[in-house]
């Protein structure tokens, strides 16, 4: 019971700060039109500066989220938890007080410096709480509940932007940051590894001067610091271990080129605006919720976490292809119900990964996995951006303007090939890296 309330107590402050992202990203597009290209439903510029903003945010993940999950396994994951959550109200807030251009710059600077420490780094930490708390045969399902909970926050934020106006809704993204922040440091009960033996010797050793405790102290966290070296040896350390990073590598690329792309595609071709991006995330989301709360559990059961592994690596290929193809805009709706099954992907290859490691690793093998996606986040818009760009635009090479999208299914398709040969293995115990 203990345990089933401080999950509750995390699950809430994820939702919390879920929704304050999904309430606000129908109306970024038309925010960020509107601030850069006003009256236009194309602008090559908005592209460019939503690619840099990826890459650069990536750049700051790959560096801050390994650490902060190897941090974490020591000093506790609430502890490291604040500092992505309080960065996550700026940005918000700022949009919250007016959408004029100026104040639109001032959001993207905010929005890069708090992406570049918050994102990967809230899922990384969230994860690694909850395989501290739940027993490996029972990890995948608590992770498909955490991101239910996740897919349940975007539902409800779609739902809302939906009704919202623009102001509303960002002040309403403003108030849930805030609410979330809150409600973890009050009520989240903290993990740390501090009781383990070689802790507890190095921690509580012979007394000694404040200033050899202090320099004792600031010795254990530089060392915490994670190396080129850990990471390879943490990824070499398993066959399976290294397989879900090349998985997860090609799916975030093709996820992050989804998220430079797929709007801007859906603006310059079918003329979306705040509710129609609304509408469609309203049906991923519950899509995503379902399959995460229902079929997920159930079919844990039945096929095991490879196979639903790659049943969503195919069909996220294959919806990709579709939407490509596109010739009206009934069949980007009709596609994005197919995302009941795609959504299995991220949760299977977290829950994979997590049984490769020792308990006192957890930070450190999502914090790695994170990272490998963030590493993808900055090599997708380089690509993906100038690739929109030019196929949206009236100087492509030929008309295909999803040819981007096509290109995403590859990524994806090649994780998919990957999914086939991967065969799990009973974890390693203790800890791998020194």
């Amino acid at each position: 019971m203990e345990k089933l309330g401080c999950l509750t107590h995390l699950f809430v402050t994820v939702f919390l700060t879920a929704f304050a992202g999904f309430v606000a990203m129908p109306a970024i597009t038309d925010v960020t039109m509107e601030a850069l290209c006003p009256g236009k439903d194309e602008c090559s510029l908005a592209i460019y500066l939503s690619g840099f903003q990826q890459a650069v945010s990536g750049i700051g993940s790959v560096l801050m989220t390994p650490l902060i999950g190897n941090l974490s396994d020591v000093y506790g994951r609430k502890s490291l938890l604040t500092l992505p959550l309080m960065l996550h109200i700026l940005p918000l807030v700022v949009l919250a007080y007016s959408r004029a251009t100026s104040f639109y710059y001032a959001y993207y600077v905010l929005k890069i410096v708090a992406s570049m420490v918050s994102e990967g780094t809230i899922q990384c930490l969230c994860l690694a709480y909850v395989a501290d708390k739940i027993s490996e045969g029972k990890r995948a399902s608590a992770f498909g509940l955490l991101a239910g909970v996740s897919s349940a926050a975007f539902v409800c934020g779609t739902l809302s932007a939906r009704f919202l106006s623009t102001a509303q809704t960002f002040q309403t993204a403003a108030f849930s940051a805030m609410a979330a922040a809150v409600y973890m440091r009050i009520f989240l009960q903290e993990t740390t590894r501090e009781t383990d033996a070689s802790t507890r010797i190095l921690l509580k050793s012979e007394p000694s001067s404040s200033s050899d405790d202090s320099l004792t102290k600031k010795v254990q966290v530089f060392k915490k610091i994670p190396t080129i070296n850990d990471i390879k040896n943490l990824i070499g350390s398993s066959k399976t271990f290294s397989q879900v990073a090349v998985m997860v590598l090609f799916n975030s690329l093709g996820e992050g080129g989804l998220q430079a792309s797929l709007m801007y595609f859906l603006k310059s071709e079918f003329h979306f605006s705040k509710n129609q991006f609304a509408n469609l995330m309203l049906i991923v989301g519950i899509a995503g919720m379902v399959s995460q709360l229902v079929l997920m559990p159930m079919l844990l059961l039945v096929t095991g976490e490879e196979w639903l592994l790659r049943l969503g690596l195919l069909v996220s290929s294959t919806t990709m292809i579709l939407n490509s193809i596109a010739w009206d805009a009934w069949v980007i709706y009709a596609v994005a119900g197919l995302s009941v099954f795609g959504i299995f992907t991220n949760s299977c290859m977290r829950s994979i990964a997590s049984k490769q490691v020792g308990a006192c690793e957890q930070g450190k093998a999502q914090g790695c996995i994170s990272g490998i996606g963030s590493l993808a986040n900055i090599i997708s818009p380089l690509f993906f951006s100038p690739l929109t760009a030019t196929f949206l635009s009236d100087k492509a090479p030929f008309h295909f303007p999803g040819f981007s999208l096509l290109c995403i299914a590859l990524c994806m398709a090649i994780a998919f090939i990957q999914s086939l040969m991967i065969r799990t293995t009973p974890k390693i115990s203790g800890n791998m890296v020194a």
